[in-house]
């Protein structure tokens, strides 16, 4: 398993997500509310975080009453709490680089647990702009390979405007401009074409390979970060093979 969306891969494989429905929920909520607030209102068609958060908590099957409410705290027609963002940047074992972005109402706390958590997982919290110039922000769709002609994916991402389609594994992967990213989307959609993965992410530059021990520390460390309610998104450039994933169960 080599590349971008590595952890995007593994968390889809494990089925975390749907083990840990609460927890999305709450993530999608807060960046429902956010995106309500800073990208331009409530009114998805003018507002493009938005619109990207709504299609992903209903993709998670969250309830319509949910997103309805998440958007008037946001627009401040219901009362909420004001969630901050900010990224942290550091290292994972082996020199793995990884982002976390947070939305946070209580920066201390956030900081705290988030260091803590690079330190019990081998890893060490570095200092603003450490790693982030390793990673460039770009869409990203994932449609497994069994589910798609090659051919006929490659002349619609690139006819729609896609910057590049990769083979991935069994996956492949259409990487789209910010910009770019939701006419791809619908061109993939009124193709009929199903996709497990379609959202704005950090692409690494260059991945670091790991195995054995540091495999199994960045996994933990990643999913320790996920599951913390203040994270939104975790990024980071680690390559592992398909044969160590599978030892590592």
């Amino acid at each position: 398993m080599s590349g971008h969306n590595k952890w995007s891969s593994i968390k889809h494989k494990k089925g975390a997500a749907d083990a840990k429905r609460g927890k999305v929920f709450t993530k999608l909520i807060r960046e429902i509310t956010v995106a309500a607030r800073t990208g331009g209102g409530g009114d998805p068609t003018g507002n493009p975080r938005l619109r990207a958060a709504i299609l992903l908590a209903k993709s998670e099957n969250m309830p319509k009453e949910n997103i309805e409410r998440a958007i008037k705290k946001g627009t401040g027609e219901l009362e909420g709490v004001s969630y901050e963002e900010i990224t942290y940047e550091g290292y994972g074992p082996g020199g793995v680089a990884v982002l976390v972005d947070c939305l946070t109402d209580n920066k201390n706390r956030t900081v705290s647990e988030v260091k803590h958590l690079f330190e019990r997982h081998g890893g060490s919290l570095g200092a603003p702009g450490c790693v982030s110039y390793l990673f460039a922000k770009k869409g990203l769709i994932i449609i497994d390979k069994d589910k798609v002609d090659e051919e006929k994916l490659l002349d619609l991402a690139l006819e729609s405007g896609a910057e590049d389609v990769k083979e991935d594994g069994d996956e492949f992967n259409v990487f789209t401009g910010i910009s770019d990213f939701e006419t791809v989307k619908k061109a993939i959609d009124n193709a009929g074409l199903p996709y497990t993965m379609a959202q704005i992410t950090m692409i690494p530059n260059n991945t670091v390979e790991v195995e054995g021990k540091k495999a199994q520390q960045v996994v933990n460390l990643m999913q320790s970060l996920e599951d913390l309610d203040d994270v939104s998104n975790v990024y980071a450039n680690f390559d592992i093979s398909d044969e160590v994933m599978e030892a590592l169960g």
